[in-house]
């Protein structure tokens, strides 16, 4: 099963990129079986802990979302999430000749190498249900620590090319989902200005 790579991820990276690699899995069961899935963890935990339970900042009275600005800015967060890993697969398939990898058509090796690379991300999403702005940042940041070596571990095993080269297509990658998330923020900013600006309460 595909979720069971998400743990093996962390205890044997390397024996569980060999595996991914060995199973090819078509895009679209990787999306529905796995993506999907693990995608939902940051927004629905976003949603219960900003509607819900709310913030404080210093010594402020506690600050909430509305429940239905909370779905909002939680489902758009989900559409973000699964448009850049989409981003992602597709760039590293793009950029796999130029490295000495092998292009492939439907693009199976590199959306699995994107998708499980962002198997940090989508499990630090479980922090958000304690909203403490420094906590979430700690922990986002340290997925995504993980989740760079993740790529950078996997590149050589799953596009099967030669360490030296994943040094380079790794910090190639890094650029791109950078330029992707600068890509999100702006597109929010956008989004906020039609209608869908949070709406907040105190509790």
């Amino acid at each position: 099963m595909l979720i069971g790579h998400a743990f093996g991820l962390f205890i044997h990276p390397d024996r569980e990129w060999d595996s991914i690699r060995k199973e090819h899995a078509p895009p679209r069961r990787l999306y529905v079986a796995y993506v999907l899935i693990l995608a939902l963890i940051g927004p629905i935990c976003a949603y219960i802990s900003t509607a819900h339970f709310g913030w404080t900042v210093g010594n402020e009275r506690l600050i909430k979302l509305t429940e239905i600005s909370a779905f909002q800015l939680s489902l758009l967060t989900y559409i973000a999430i699964i448009v850049g890993v989409f981003a992602l697969g597709y760039a590293i398939n793009w950029m796999a000749k130029t490295y000495g990898a092998q292009e492939e058509y439907d693009r199976s090796n590199a959306l699995a190498l994107a998708s499980y690379s962002c198997t940090p991300l989508f499990l630090a999403g479980f922090a958000l249900l304690y909203p403490v702005p420094w906590f979430n940042a700690m922990v986002f940041l340290a997925a995504t620590v993980y989740g760079a070596y993740l790529m950078y571990d996997g590149l050589p095993i799953v596009m099967r090319i030669p360490k030296d080269q994943a040094i380079m297509y790794a910090g190639a990658l890094m650029t791109v989902a950078l330029v992707i998330l600068v890509a999100t923020r702006v597109g929010s900013v956008l989004l906020w200005n039609f209608g869908f600006a949070p709406q907040f309460i105190q509790g």
